[in-house]
């Protein structure tokens, strides 16, 4: 068996506190198709899926075509607000590296499109940390597992070998579907009630907390 140990990160809502600017996107989207305007709860609710799936749940009777325009008008949206840089969360860069520098091999699982994170990750100077990637629209929107699969094949590992950390139902189910044992965070866009039904090691009021339940797994667990 490898002795890798790989961390896999949501992106918005776990590492970026980004909630608010897709919330807003989304509204201005709305306005912009002349459909209703969609409350920031149901937004959060929303937070970690693809854009196609999402606006497809935001927006269930609208067609293809109508669909498509609003996702574009979403991302043009997000991309402004984009301008004033949505911040990494508290203590995130710093417990990144540590990880990192403890022998931790890094990777994201988002439902940002691949465009959209390879900017993210430059923003923030983050692109030398991270190992690995999986984006919404080049493999299977959470929570379906199949991001996870890649990149458990990615590394030849098994799910033993890694955690799921994430701020969502969807990051949380993505990671029960492909055997994975998985953390959540209670400060993004679900609440801790709501993670806490999918079993997580631990659900961390703030990120560095994670550190510990993923030293306790991999030093009692494996």
């Amino acid at each position: 068996m490898s002795g890798t140990k790989l961390l896999i990160f949501d992106w918005d809502g776990t590492l970026v506190d980004s909630v608010h600017y897709i919330a807003v996107s989304m509204q201005a989207a709305a306005i912009d198709q002349q459909v209703e305007v969609p409350t920031l709860d149901s937004v959060k609710n929303i937070v970690g899926l693809g854009l196609p799936e999402a606006c497809r749940i935001l927006f269930p009777a609208l067609g293809a075509e109508a669909t498509e325009r609003l996702c574009q008008s979403y991302s043009a949206h997000y991309n402004r607000h984009r301008a004033n840089q949505c911040p990494l969360f508290s203590g995130v860069r710093d417990t990144l590296l540590e990880l990192r520098s403890a022998g931790y091999q890094l990777a994201v699982a988002t439902g940002k499109s691949r465009n959209g994170l390879n900017r993210a990750l430059a923003e923030h100077a983050l692109e030398a940390l991270f190992d690995a990637s999986r984006c919404a629209d080049e493999t299977r929107s959470k929570p379906d597992p199949m991001m996870l699969a890649q990149l458990l094949q990615e590394f030849s590992i098994d799910p033993s070998q890694a955690i799921m950390i994430g701020d969502t139902e969807y990051d949380l189910q993505m990671a029960v579907n492909a055997r994975l044992p998985r953390i959540g965070v209670s400060y993004g866009a679900h609440s801790r009630q709501r993670l806490m039904r999918h079993d997580p090691l631990a659900c961390a009021d703030e990120f560095a907390e994670i550190k510990s339940p993923i030293s306790q797994y991999f030093n009692q667990g494996m």
